[in-house]
This record gives C-alpha cells, structure tokens and sequence, in this order.
C-alpha cells in the first residue's frame, strides 16, 4: 500500500503526463491559429516566434475575398448531415439484426462483413467511380458522396453497435414484447437510450470521416459552386507561391466548426470509447 503523500506525488506527475501530452495535440492547432496572423516574413523568419509579435487579424479579411467560406460551409454540410444520418440510423439497424434476429445464414453474413473491413479503399476506388458516373450518372453530384452511407457508413460502425446491444439482456426486450411493444419500439425507446455512447461515437467517427475525405469529393466534384471546405482550400496553393498566413486563416475557420461539433459530444464521445474497451 501507497501512503498518502506518495499517492498525492503520483497523482500530481500522472496530471502532469496527461497534461504536457495535451499541450501537444493541442499545439499544432495554436500553430495553425498563430502562423494566420502573422505576415509572410514573419512567417519564415528561425529561429520562429510562438507567439505572433504583430496580431494581423486582416488575413481573415483576406482569406474571405477569395474563400467563400458560408457557400463552402452550406456545401459541405449539405454531405454531412444526411451521411452521418442515414449512416448512423442503418448502423444501428443493421446491429440490431445481427444483435437481436434470428436468420438462416447470419453468422456467415456476419463474417463476410467483418472481412470487408480489410479490404482496402483504394481497391474499390475506381469502379465505384464508373459505377456511379457512367452507370448511374450522378457525377458532378453530392449522391455518391451520401447514398454510401445507406449501408452503415463501413461495417466498423455496425460492428461497434452490435457489440453493445449485446452487452443488453435479451430479457429487456422480451419484457418489453410482453408489454405489448413491437420491435421497432423496442428498439428506438430501450436499446437506442442504452447504447448512447455508441450511437455517438459512431456519429462523431463518420462525420470526421467525411470532413477529412479529400479523395472522394475532388473526384466527384468539380464544379466551383459545389466545393467544400477539402476542396476549396486546396485553391490556396499554385505554381506562383502560395500566401501562407492567408491560407491559414482559412484553414482555422474550416477547423472551428469541428471543434464546435466535437466539444458538443465529447462527454459522450469519450464515454463511448472507454466502454468500446470494455465490451466483450
């Protein structure tokens, strides 16, 4: 046993860890916000400065002449809302199914899925490209950026959800039948509240999938007015040097919304990542 003042001294040097280990992710962000108000020279003068000596707040002025940012914003929301919706509601369903159902060939179809986990992106890349532009004529369009979602949004979302239904006794369910609730009731009212944490975890890992995927919306998109925020800051950098300072500044307004987003669910968020370790 550890007496107390040793106890104390652990806690303070565990505290300690966990906070310079924060600073550290956090610094790349403060690096971004720093380097966006500073000029050009400034910018690339070493040894470099941490905090800004001029704070030139105009580039955010300047980034916005060129950097439409609330079209970008409208467009890029215009993906991720339905994605993270239809992705989450089938997720869920789908590990309702082979959490709770009964069907012939389940395990087998269980298994198959869980393999598609290992193929990888770049392998179905090109014949989702002609499957949904020369076979379906939908390129140029936000729809093969949402309708792949209708499937759970990758078989890692479903698995996560069944997993934690089947942490839930099936006697909650039965219960709840002999109550006269049908299976869709049971599900939404019982099982989704039970399994919040899941629920947005998987939200949280699909809209970040989806804010990060440059590959799939620069193939898809390429008309100027339908850009996101991947996409347009991408306009930042040419053959004739790029303005650094004003391209941060846009890059730190296309950040703020995530970080919004993400400080909304990390109660939950984290909550569910903790859990995910602990289901069997």
């Amino acid at each position: 046993m550890l007496s107390k003042k040793k106890e104390n001294m652990l806690n303070w040097l565990v505290t300690l860890i966990v906070l310079v280990f924060a600073l550290l992710v956090l610094l790349p962000i403060w690096w971004i916000f720093r380097s966006s108000l500073m000029s050009v020279g400034a910018l690339n003068e070493y040894p470099p400065s941490f905090i800004p000596h001029e704070w030139l707040w105009a580039n955010y002025s300047k980034a916005l002449e060129t950097f439409d940012y609330w079209l970008y914003f409208k467009n890029t929301f215009s993906i991720i809302i339905p994605a993270v919706t239809f992705g989450t509601v089938t997720a869920i369903f789908c590990g309702y199914a082979f959490a709770r159902l009964r069907f012939r060939g389940k395990k087998l179809f269980f298994n198959i899925c869980v393999s598609t986990i290992l193929l990888p992106g770049m392998v179905t890349l090109i014949p989702l490209y002609v499957f949904w532009t020369k076979g379906l004529g939908l390129g140029d369009t936000y729809w093969p950026l949402i309708l792949p979602f209708l499937t759970g949004g990758g078989f890692f979302n479903i698995f996560l959800i069944r997993q934690f239904l089947m942490t839930i006794p099936m006697e909650m369910d039965e219960a709840a039948s002999i109550d006269g609730a049908g299976r869709m009731r049971i599900l939404w009212t019982i099982l989704v509240p039970s399994i919040k944490p899941a629920v947005v975890v998987v939200a949280m890992m699909l809209f970040i999938q989806i804010w990060n995927d440059l590959l799939q919306q620069i193939i898809y998109i390429n008309s100027m007015d339908k850009f996101t925020f991947a996409i347009a800051l991408t306009n930042f950098t040419g053959s004739f040097g790029t303005n650094w300072p004003v391209a941060l500044a846009a890059t730190f307004m296309t950040i703020l919304p995530g970080i919004v987003i993400y400080i909304l669910g990390q109660k939950s968020f984290v909550e569910g990542i903790v859990l995910t370790g602990m289901k069997n």
